[in-house]
């Protein structure tokens, strides 16, 4: 959708010629998180994919997860609705193997990754999400082995934002944001509550896909004439039942996480440019193999603490901009199962582990005429016990522009990624864990072209990962069904993929307002890896990748200020029956408020993300959005 007029019809702004700006040149223009240095989308030298506010409005979705599913590249792998859990990685990897952030603090969870993306924001909260493909050390640290994701707020302002939703399923959602601005200082505040009885039962008939969740994020600026301070702090609370996830044994499991983050981060104006950050993250999990009844499994509980600083700076000379930074990360877990025995057990936390991480980076970018390059080399160690692991990661994006509307790119990147305490101590309910696994590591070559004219974009990747000592789950079926799961490095894993998207503005390419096709996108990813397991072994994660993910979108103007988004998408996915999904939202845009009304899975498909665990089939929501001014 043209971004202009799409933000003239949500504030109910008239449609009239003169707003049509061709959104191509907007996005390009927009500053992104690709490098040390400020960027714009146009200028980096690799491929960002950008959801910017909106397009998240038009989407079919009223969470983070569910808007990845639109981005091709992303592997979203669900094993309950409305982000109860969701595991999200990219080109063949697994959930533990991307970085997530907000305002660029990373919130990655070192106990398991299946908690990593309990984000607390809003989609009222959201300014923009950055997906950045590929190792990303440079830039975002160790944990982005193959991507990160970065959730980017809008800056408070004078209003409020209320949301109501209901639907299938007893679902229930409400959702508040107001924001204050006075002076130098701004702040918001949001808070969400959401609840469904689920779509699914267990064998007796209760409650087992149900759900609470409540979200609360509080973000604030000060603007100084030689410093900016940015503050924010999350809360994320969610009761679920999970089904099978873990056992197909036991259909009434449950969870309970609790996630808070605090951040603070300053930025100074001058020659040379310097930014800190100080964070710490808690976390909180509780696992019911038997829902409500520990006297027959004994409940697994966790506790997680990260406290971590970043400190970055670039200057600009005549050769171009050079950065340097370094960062320092503490990750701690109490435990009842995972970690060394504690010499001082507290209550039913008797095992526990605490690592340090510490990186430094520098980076110089450079443009010369239509070439630009941004190069650079990360050190990164941790310290664990008394086993220590350091190396050298370097990394290059490159670009030239052939024409006024084409651009070539290159690049090489390197990363590590330490394994999760859940890789190296769960060992537990059929689990089999090894505290001696070793890093990951990889290195990925990639190239593309893109094309970009007014009311068109093209882009086209190709790229080769080299991954070593590759973490997985792994079950020798042989053994019979009560086989453990045992983590495990793979020597080598190679994967070789390739992506394409496209995106139509109608209106700007044909030079017609009122034409009723608003824009079309299609994207397309698809992946191949040489590793084989022997017949006899199951994999649970690494080896069930994404090999085709086809996302096809249109954005229509149906009447006066109703407007429809179609999304089609098919997956296929390695040991998996591929399925399609169709997707719908209707939406009435009037001057302070918004109805809509969405359906997921129209056509009632029966698809499988994980195991036996069947997803939801048709899901319909209708909500109403107001945004008061003052």
């Amino acid at each position: 959708m043209v971004l202009a007029l799409s933000a003239a019809i949500t504030c109910g702004a008239p449609i009239v010629e003169s707003e049509i700006v061709d959104s191509t040149d907007v996005l390009e223009a927009v500053a992104v998180t690709a490098s040390n240095v400020p960027a714009t989308l146009g200028a980096t030298a690799r491929i960002v994919t950008l959801l910017d506010s909106v397009k998240i409005a038009s989407l079919p979705a009223q969470n983070v997860n569910d808007l990845l599913k639109y981005v091709a590249g992303v592997d979203v792998r669900q094993r309950g609705p409305e982000g109860a859990q969701t595991d999200i990685s990219m080109r063949g990897g697994t959930f533990d193997q991307i970085a997530v952030l907000i305002n660029g603090i990373n919130i990655s969870d070192p106990q398991t990754g299946h908690n990593s993306v309990d984000f607390p924001v809003d989609l009222s909260d959201i300014e923009r999400i950055e997906v950045l493909e590929g190792p990303a050390a440079r830039v975002y640290g160790a944990q982005s082995l193959v991507g990160a994701i970065n959730i980017v707020t809008k800056k408070p302002s004078n209003d409020v934002n209320l949301r109501a939703e209901a639907g299938s399923f007893g679902y229930v959602n409400g959702a508040v944001r107001a924001g204050l601005k006075t002076g130098r200082w701004a702040q918001s505040l949001s808070g969400q509550v959401s609840h469904s009885d689920g779509y699914s039962r267990n064998a007796a008939g209760g409650l087992n896909s149900d759900f609470f969740f409540v979200k609360s994020f509080l973000s604030g600026v000060y603007s100084g004439n030689n410093l900016d301070v940015n503050y924010h702090a999350g809360l994320s609370m969610k009761d679920y039942g999970s089904n099978t996830f873990y056992s197909a044994k036991f259909d009434d499991q449950f969870e309970h996480t609790a996630k808070t983050f605090v951040a603070l981060s300053a930025e100074g104006h001058g020659p040379m440019h310097l930014k800190g950050s100080v964070y710490w993250n808690h976390g909180e999990d509780r696992f019911e193999l038997m829902r409500g009844d520990e006297s027959k499994v004994p409940f697994n509980y966790h506790k997680t603490n990260v406290l971590g600083a970043d400190v970055h700076s670039w200057f600009e000379w005549a050769w171009g901009r050079t950065a340097f930074g370094a960062g320092l990360r503490n990750e701690g877990v109490v435990s009842t199962n995972l970690g060394e025995s504690l010499p001082a057990p507290d209550g039913k936390y008797v095992k526990g582990l605490n690592r340090t991480q510490y990186s430094a980076i520098v980076e110089h970018n450079v443009k010369y005429g239509n070439f630009t390059l941004s190069a650079g080399l990360s050190a990164m160690g941790v310290a664990l016990a008394q086993k220590n692991h350091f190396g050298l990661y370097p990394g290059a994006d490159a670009s030239y522009r052939l024409a006024d509307n084409w651009k070539i790119y290159g690049s090489y990147n390197s990363s590590y990624r330490m394994p999760t305490f859940t890789e190296l101590y769960y060992s537990v309910g059929g689990y089999q864990a090894d505290k001696n696994l070793k890093p990951e590591r990889m290195q990925s070559f990639e190239t593309g072209l893109k094309y970009a004219v007014n009311g068109l974009s093209a882009v086209a990747s190709l790229y080769y990962h080299i991954g070593s000592d590759m973490i997985d789950w792994i079950k020798d079926t042989t053994l019979g069904d009560d086989a453990l799961w045992t983590s495990v490095n793979h020597t080598k894993l190679i994967s070789l993929g390739a992506e394409f998207g496209l995106r139509i503005d109608w209106p700007v390419l044909l030079g017609r307002e009122a034409y009723w096709f608003r824009a079309f996108n299609v994207s397309y990813s698809h992946i191949s890896q040489n590793k084989v397991l022997e017949a006899q072994y199951e994999s649970m994660y690494a080896l069930e990748y994404l090999k085709d993910n086809l996302v096809v979108q249109g954005d229509f103007h149906l009447w006066d200020r109703l407007f429809l988004n179609a999304s089609w998408r098919f997956r296929n996915r390695n040991g998996y029956k591929p399925y399609n999904v169709t997707d719908l939202k209707l939406s009435w845009f009037a001057s302070k408020y918004q109805i809509y009304v969405e359906a997921n899975n129209i056509f009632n498909r029966t698809y499988y993300d994980f195991g036996y665990i069947p997803q939801p089939g048709i899901w319909v929501k209708a909500g109403v959005k107001w945004n008061i001014d003052y």
